[in-house]
């Protein structure tokens, strides 16, 4: 138990001080609230439109995209730790994995995937 004191005091202090900063904004804070001050802040631009508005099936799909070729490149990383023991088939086999990803980022790019702000659905 004595490698766990120093932890238990550190989540005390940080719990103490979260809580604190709370009770204190209660007692410190605006007491006077207006529509004014209520409106949400977009940027020092007023707001247009709901925030609920429907976004494009465009935008989601380049999310997922990026997303997809993001991942990948985390699979790289291993790849170049392990570099000198996998030698020449190491090499050989993350070349066709990156030469398939090219291919498919070149297919996405022709059939206009990554182009969704030009055209409304």
């Amino acid at each position: 138990m004595d490698g766990w004191l120093p932890i238990v005091i550190l989540l005390g202090l940080g719990l103490a001080f979260a809580a604190g900063n709370v009770l204190l904004s209660q007692f410190v804070g605006p007491r006077s609230p207006s529509p004014e001050k209520a409106a949400p802040y977009e940027c020092g631009m007023p707001a247009v439109g709901d925030a609920r508005e429907r976004q494009s099936v465009r935008f989601y799909l380049v999310a997922m995209i990026f997303l997809l070729f993001d991942i990948e490149v985390a699979f790289l990383y291993p790849w170049a730790m392990a570099l000198r023991d996998l030698r020449w088939a190491g090499y050989v086999q993350v070349l066709v994995f990156v030469l398939v990803l090219f291919t498919g980022y070149v297919y996405i790019w022709r059939k206009g995937a990554l182009d969704w702000s030009s055209r409304e659905e």
